[in-house]
């Protein structure tokens, strides 16, 4: 009985320490981002990151350090893949909980989970070489590397996380629902749409904010297929270069203690509180839906 006990308190303290340790890690990359970002406004004046769309670092003359651009153009890639994978995603985690039969189901499933697994690289080659000669080709275009372009990858990328998590909050709802809408007589699709789906509405809305997340964060796939262009868009058929894709093109050839090494910081510390904002905005709306379970 001893030894289980002290078996016990080993593993509750490993678990501690693997907490722990996780949490520390995480404070020491926003920490190691903050104090070397701070240092970009030595000599960029705020109003000028925050609200220039000219991002040119290595200008002869001036340099400017306008983020506008990159903000703007991460969100519009980030909103078309949510265009895309919500209705996609909640259609197939629907389908998957509540039509599907339950050898269907396990066949899927793994298949839907593995499009996870797919290195980024490999997503961005194939809109390189396939997606973006396809939308170049639909829309009479002189280039398909456009904000289209990313968006349609990173919807790929995105839907498992939005079907897994869905299904979850779908397929979690009770029984006496469904029973009680056939009951009253209504049909598959009326208890889907009126019933299921509302009563599911808050682990759908965290698989959404999830999926976005896993969107706004992703650098390799948009370095390769959006065009990379410094210009504000104004639309999904332009060029367009992210948060993401800046930091990973400029930080491995940037002088080391420069001004525009610095911003590059800046640029990441500003990402890591939007993903951080997003994540915890999941996380309470899944806290309440779990609740309601």
């Amino acid at each position: 009985m001893q030894s289980r006990r002290f078996i016990d308190r080993a593993i509750k303290q490993l678990f501690f320490l693997a907490a722990t340790l996780s949490v520390l890690v995480l404070l020491g990359i926003f920490g190691m981002l903050l104090m070397n970002g701070i240092k970009a406004f030595e000599h960029i004046r705020p109003s000028e990151f925050f609200f220039s769309s000219n991002w040119n670092p290595s200008a002869y003359g001036k340099p400017s350090y306008g983020i506008v651009a990159m903000l703007v153009s991460t969100f519009l890639v980030t909103f078309g893949a949510m265009c895309i994978a919500v209705p996609l995603g909640i259609g197939a985690a629907a389908y998957l909980a509540q039509v599907a039969q339950e050898k269907t189901r396990l066949v899927l499933k793994p298949i839907i989970e593995l499009l996870a697994a797919i290195p980024s690289v490999v997503v961005g080659f194939i809109g390189i070489v396939m997606v973006g000669p396809f939308i170049a080709k639909v829309f009479g275009l002189s280039n398909g590397l456009t904000a289209l372009n990313g968006s349609i990858l990173l919807a790929v990328m995105s839907l498992p996380t939005i079907i897994t998590v869905a299904e979850d909050a779908i397929r979690s709802v009770p029984n006496s629902f469904k029973e009680g809408s056939y009951a009253l007589g209504a049909n598959q699709w009326t208890t889907l749409t009126k019933v299921i789906l509302p009563a599911s509405y808050s682990g759908i809305i965290a698989a959404i904010i999830l999926g976005m997340g896993r969107a706004i964060g992703e650098t390799m796939t948009v370095l390769m297929a959006t065009g990379n262009a410094l210009a504000m868009p104004h639309g999904f058929f332009d060029p367009v270069r992210t948060m993401t894709a800046t930091i990973a093109i400029e930080l491995g050839e940037v002088p080391y203690g420069t001004t525009h090494y610095y911003s590059l910081f800046a640029v990441g510390a500003l990402l890591f509180l939007i993903s951080l904002g997003i994540n915890l905005i999941a996380e309470n709306i899944a806290v309440k839906y779990r609740y309601k379970a």
